[in-house]
């Protein structure tokens, strides 16, 4: 038999589609190690990853410090399921409640498992804290989101695909349009006890909503006795150049549904992070998970937190954001139509279909994926340089122009 090493990229691929589902379309390489920006495939080539992961690798690859204390952890204990606790949990819970600036967290592991957590616990404070008729709450949501993948949460997309042939759904979900604060206001009604969006649509293309509009419907929420969720599994932990994307409008969303980056890119660590009042709802049974809050992923997204603050990274994703979107926007090029994005979460939406754009980046060392077929994604790590960025620039404008 071989060893992993031994195989080719072809043979691979050849594995993948003969074994696996065909439920992605990923680009044809094959990635065999990786290190701060770069990944290499098995044939030794070398590209600069400009996804992260969609986010989940705000640290870049095998960061140093997030690597020492999985290794540290490993060598203790790794899972020891909440049926006791560990030495990490109460640490974890504690950091993430002070970086985060909140009451209590619920851990998870997926992001979506995190966003079914708070939709959970939007229902249950709705019937036991709010007041609203058993059987009878209303959360709003938005058109072109994406959170996830279970069954309640494809009820309410509004991309055919993600719903095609996984009916009956799951009611209690009301769509309106991403950026009208208008047609928000004609959802709310009394039952109505959540609206979770976004502060900017990832999966959709890079979707950036009008300055104020996520500050109008928080603010209409309150006035109502509504719950704001932010889904900040993508936008979080200094993506967008804020430690989290809401902060631009000034906020602090009742609730906050965490994830990929808190994982620092080695492990699936999510949360959900909100007052006592909403959390407390819940009682030993109503909730959990085998993983969550496990002692490896407490002491690895303990490191990932740690390390955003020390390497000021959001600060580094503001400063060359503004650097990387200002040079796209100065490339010259018929095919592209827009740039847009906040941070290091940047879209360039194409007058034409965006996936043979993203095989010719491939081609000259640079990795991208399209999204929502005419937009590109570029979203590095957050560690990345000038330099780095530049090099990227020379290789986007070939390819673009």
């Amino acid at each position: 038999m071989k060893a992993d090493n031994e195989y080719s990229s072809k043979e691979i691929i050849d594995m993948v589609a003969k074994y696996g589902a065909n439920n992605y379309h990923p680009l044809p390489i094959v990635i065999s190690s990786a290190q701060g920006v770069w990944v290499r495939d098995v044939e030794g080539r070398r590209y600069m990853d400009m996804l992260s992961s969609y986010s989940a690798l705000n640290h870049g690859h095998r960061h140093p410090q997030i690597m020492k204390a999985l290794k540290e952890q490993a060598d203790k204990v790794t899972l020891t399921s909440r049926a006791f606790n560990n030495v990490q949990i109460g640490l974890f819970f504690k950091e993430l409640c002070e970086f985060t600036g909140y009451e209590m967290c619920l851990p998870m592991n997926t992001g979506a498992e995190a966003v079914e957590t708070a939709l959970k616990a939007a229902r249950k404070w709705g019937y036991k804290i709010k007041g609203v008729e058993d059987g009878k709450a209303e959360i709003i949501v938005v058109g072109n989101n994406f959170h996830g993948r279970t069954i309640s949460i494809i009820t309410f997309s509004t991309e055919k695909q993600y719903q095609d042939g996984f009916g009956p759904f799951t009611p209690g979900f009301k769509v309106v349009k991403y950026g009208d604060f208008e047609d928000f206001k004609k959802a709310v009604n009394k039952n109505t006890v959540a609206f979770m969006a976004e502060p900017i649509q990832g999966e959709a293309g890079i979707i950036v909503p009008p300055p104020g509009y996520l500050k109008n419907v928080y603010e209409y929420c309150r006035q109502n006795r509504i719950l704001f969720i932010a889904d900040e599994v993508q936008t979080g932990f200094g993506r967008t150049g804020k430690k989290f994307c809401c902060d631009y409008e000034g906020f602090k969303p009742d609730m906050m549904i965490l994830g990929k980056a808190l994982g620092g890119g080695a492990i699936a660590v999510s949360a959900v992070v909100s007052s006592r009042e909403v959390l407390g709802v819940f009682n030993p049974g109503d909730h959990g998970s085998t993983f969550g809050g496990s002692p490896l992923g407490c002491a690895v997204a303990r490191a990932a937190m740690r390390t955003i603050t020390e390497e000021k990274l959001v600060e580094k994703a503001k400063e060359l954001g503004d650097y990387f979107i200002g040079k796209l926007k100065g490339i010259k090029s018929r095919n592209i139509k827009e740039v847009r994005g906040k941070g290091l979460l940047i879209g360039v939406e194409l007058n034409t279909v965006a996936r043979p754009f993203c095989e010719r980046l491939m081609a000259e060392g640079l990795l991208a994926k399209e999204t929502h077929d005419h937009v590109i994604r570029f979203a590095p790590p957050l560690i990345i340089t000038k330099e780095e960025i530049d090099w990227a620039l020379e290789r986007i404008e070939k390819v673009l122009a």
